[in-house]
């Protein structure tokens, strides 16, 4: 059974720096959050740490997800532009942690599947490879999840077109569905400006 009284984000930084040793790059406290950044190359090992862990025991990865920074300030963070930001919860603490790992390499992402030590980071991992391009080391069924088979491009990146590369539809001569180059145009969004003296009921 879990601690009537969890501890507090700055207790549960200390305790989380402490287990991780040198292998925390960083440990910050922000609204009540606690987040370690590690190495790319020490991120397995800090995921097991995080694990099992006396005092930090987070048995469960409730979320990961892909993190573009391209356009972050001067248009990276921390000089990188790819990010796996991984949510643990530890049930029988009561307490979260947030675990980032920047990827080495901006033009080809990788990181390590973290699906060996948390079977839940699985679907988490493919979405991030769909979406982003994150490549996750050692995932043994990395294909995409979200979008078609024949989709081109991670559509959550900065550069990705908010219209997309091709549409698809169905068409009655061919009795199939059929992609094209995108026919959408871009809008102009041009406010409306209301010059009547009753607009509204209003005299």
């Amino acid at each position: 059974m879990g601690p009537l009284h969890p501890a507090t984000a700055e207790q549960l930084a200390d305790t989380v720096t402490a287990a991780l040793a040198e292998k925390a790059k960083r440990v910050t406290v922000a609204f009540g959050e606690v987040t370690v950044v590690v190495a790319a190359s020490d991120y397995p090992a800090a995921a097991l740490i995080l694990r099992d862990a006396k005092g930090c025991q987070f048995e469960q990865l409730i979320d990961l997800c892909g993190l573009d920074y391209s356009e972050y300030a001067d248009g990276r963070y921390d000089g990188r532009r790819f990010c796996v930001a991984t949510h643990l919860l530890s049930i029988s603490l009561n307490q979260r942690v947030r675990l980032k790992v920047f990827c080495d390499d901006d033009d080809f992402p990788v990181v390590a599947s973290l699906n060996d030590v948390w079977n839940a980071a699985n679907w988490f991992e493919r979405e991030a490879f769909d979406l982003f391009g994150i490549i996750f080391e050692g995932h043994n069924d990395l294909r995409r999840i979200l979008t078609d088979y024949g989709f081109i491009g991670h559509p959550f990146r900065k550069d990705f077109p908010t219209t997309g590369y091709v549409e698809m539809r169905y068409d009655p001569e061919q009795k199939r569905v059929i992609y094209q180059p995108v026919t959408i145009e871009p809008r102009e969004i041009t406010p409306r400006v209301i010059r009547e003296d009753n607009y509204g009921g209003l005299q």
